[in-house]
């Protein structure tokens, strides 16, 4: 009995082990911090401050184009880098390893300052998800102009993952600020916004509509006071896990992370996810997204940018496994 027991309990290490290794070789392949991530043409990903969406057996990516001169808007008290608004790209994957370019989902105009859209203005941090309802793919992403005090949230809406989106239009929540903001879709089929609020210093989590088109007025405020943005939410086992990063421009920081028993709070607070070389700056990056990894429950990756803050069309990824041991989230870069 003795021997039977040791050899399932070596058994049962070498398949966890394995576990680990299938995630990891899920992304070994796609990315190695600091490199040029390349989709099936072997043309360099433009999809910054991503989200990602699973739908029918298929991973898509939506991003920030980033093309064109970097430039340092004037007048601001930090280093307020911008290139011009290139629009919402979209990549399609069935492994995670080859992204399939699908076009520019949403399309940015030229030469109408009015428009949110224009490509003097900003438009951040895409996510979307889809509404079983209405059968529509529903995008959400932070709208702004340079100096970040328009602060609103845009909504677009396709019969497509791929889009083309139709922009709806944007929104203060609450006439709330909105600016580094994520979407989350819970298991009940309810949404969520969740973003930076009240000139960063307190983060808001907003109930949407039942078509996912307009914020209510159920709604939280969390982090008060503590200066966080870049949100990454996800669930695991019941709880929820928010990561964030600290408010330091386009230079990296220490993110930390929090976990709630409902989407809407309280969230308590539990320091900094990654661990090893570089914890402290995120391993040069900041984190955008948490991507759970379909039929391999408890494995996730985590998404973020590494930030060229000088020269922002060179920016590149950083995707790290990401597991949650005994409640606690665990990021190490290989």
């Amino acid at each position: 009995m003795k021997k039977k027991h040791i050899s399932l309990i070596a058994l049962l290490i070498v398949i966890k082990s394995l576990a680990f290794a299938n995630t990891n070789s899920l992304i070994a392949d796609t990315l190695v911090h600091g490199k040029v991530l390349s989709d099936t043409d072997g043309k360099p990903v433009n999809a910054h401050g991503p989200g990602v969406m699973y739908h029918q057996g298929v991973y898509y990516l939506f991003g920030e184009i980033k093309n064109g001169k970097t430039w340092l808007v004037p007048g601001q008290n930090w280093e307020d880098y911008r290139v011009p608004a290139g629009g919402i790209s979209c990549y399609s994957s069935v492994d995670l390893k080859h992204w399939k370019y699908r076009g520019v989902a949403l399309k940015p105009t030229v030469n109408d300052p009015g428009s949110d859209l224009d490509t003097g203005r900003v438009i951040e941090r895409p996510k979307v998800i889809y509404n079983e309802r209405t059968k529509k793919f529903v995008m959400w992403m932070h709208i702004d102009k340079n100096d970040y005090n328009y602060s609103r949230g845009g909504v677009a809406i396709s019969d497509s993952p791929v889009g083309p989106y139709r922009y709806l239009g944007s929104v203060k929540p609450n006439d709330q600020m909105l600016r580094d903001m994520t979407l989350y879709k819970d298991d009940d089929g309810k949404a969520y916004l969740v973003y930076s609020s009240e000139d960063n210093n307190t983060m808001h989590v907003c109930l949407l509509s039942d078509d996912y088109l307009k914020p209510t007025k159920t709604y939280s405020r969390i982090f008060e006071n503590q200066k966080r943005e870049s949100p990454a939410i996800f669930k695991n086992e019941g709880k929820y896990y928010l990561i964030t990063s600290g408010c330091t421009g386009w230079s990296p920081n220490a993110a930390s992370y929090a976990v709630a028993d409902k989407v809407t709070g309280p969230w308590t607070q539990q320091g900094n996810p990654c661990k090893g070389l570089n914890a402290e700056v995120t391993f040069f990056s900041q984190g955008a997204f948490v991507l759970p990894v379909i039929d391999k429950p408890g494995r996730f990756i985590f998404m973020g940018d590494v930030w060229n803050k000088t020269d922002l069309e060179r920016s590149t990824y950083l995707w790290l496994p990401l597991h949650v041991n005994n409640g606690k989230i665990e990021i190490y870069n290989p």
